[in-house]
């Protein structure tokens, strides 16, 4: 199966709003490491959020703040663990 295929599919395991564990993914059949290099993959996307072993889909808005935060040096936000702060004066940007 090509990587593309499995991003698929783990993505639309997460897409009932739900937060799942590995252990709900494993069920899908699939070895834990392709399931971990799937879920990094999709978090590298800004397509999902992982908080220690869980994930959950982001919603459109999340993916564009975090996009921002991420990627944009003058953004004056930044997200911590879901949350979206202010930077603090010499925090570095971008």
């Amino acid at each position: 199966m090509r990587d593309e295929e499995l991003d698929w599919e783990i993505y639309h395991a997460l897409q009932d709003g739900k937060t799942r564990t590995m252990g709900d993914l494993v069920g899908l059949g699939y070895e834990p490491a392709e399931i971990e290099a799937s879920l990094r993959r999709l978090e590298k996307a800004l397509l999902i959020e992982r908080i220690g072993d869980a994930a959950r889909p982001l919603s459109f808005q999340e993916a564009i703040l975090l996009c921002e935060a991420r990627n944009d040096v003058n953004s004056p936000i930044c997200l911590e663990n879901g949350v979206i702060r202010a930077r603090r004066d010499g925090e570095r940007k971008g």
